[in-house]
């Protein structure tokens, strides 16, 4: 059973890599990805399958391409308005992080290590191993961490597919949406503004690794004590 997931586990990876790889370099993904306003550009020339061009480039990203999906929802935003873009980029980013957690899951280290650099794995596994729930909703909360590599990564701990994507579904759509709301000119904010929201995740991250055990246990704790009543 398990050489049969790992058959076909291969075989979709393959797929997306060859095809996937094969579309966005004939397209010129790789040279729009620079800015947002490039990204727009090209995903405009797809009209009238916009729509469905940009799905595909946020999943391929995903497992493809190292570009941070704030920036791809930052042009959707610019192009589609603020919530087609975030609906579209938040399906693509939850789709392809949980095909990239189950393809570690059950290709294990090889597989990962095709993907993810050895500085990258050094620098973050050993504290996903130890904090897992904890570190990931933080990491996914905020966009200066690789959220991609993180989801692959995840798949060689021992976080079951339904935590990890009950995670992924709780903390990844916010930094999707300000992207998209950004994009689309629903709001603007200063730099100042940006470097104080920078400074306060921060913060949160900092205490939310120190303290993020005893927090997670004191809510299963008390959820605990609702069930017996």
């Amino acid at each position: 059973m398990r050489n049969r997931k790992q058959l076909l586990s291969l075989l979709i990876l393959l797929v997306m890599v060859v095809g996937g790889s094969l579309f966005l370099l004939d397209s010129g993904f790789f040279a729009a990805a620079a800015s947002p306003e490039a990204l727009r550009t090209y995903i405009d020339r797809f009209a009238p399958y916009s729509h469905l061009c940009f799905f595909l480039v946020q999943l391929l990203s995903v497992v493809l391409a190292p570009i941070p999906s704030n920036i791809t929802a930052a042009a959707g935003g610019m192009l589609f308005g603020t919530w087609p873009s975030f609906f579209l980029t938040f399906a693509a980013v939850a789709a392809g992080s949980l095909l990239v957690f189950w393809l570690a899951r059950v290709l294990g280290r090889t597989f990962v290590d095709r993907l993810v650099s050895r500085r990258l794995s050094e620098k973050y596994l050993d504290v996903i191993h130890t904090k897992t729930t904890a570190f990931l909703s933080l990491a996914f909360l905020f966009p200066y961490f690789p959220d991609d590599v993180l989801c692959i990564l995840a798949g060689l701990t021992n976080i079951s597919f339904r935590r990890f994507a009950v995670i992924l579904l709780l903390t990844r759509p916010w930094g999707l949406l300000f992207a998209s709301a950004l994009g689309g000119a629903s709001f603007s904010i200063p730099m100042w503004a940006l470097a104080l929201i920078g400074l306060g995740g921060l913060a949160a991250f900092v205490l939310g690794m120190k303290y993020g055990d005893r927090l997670e246990q004191a809510i299963l704790h008390r959820l605990r004590e609702r069930r017996e009543r």
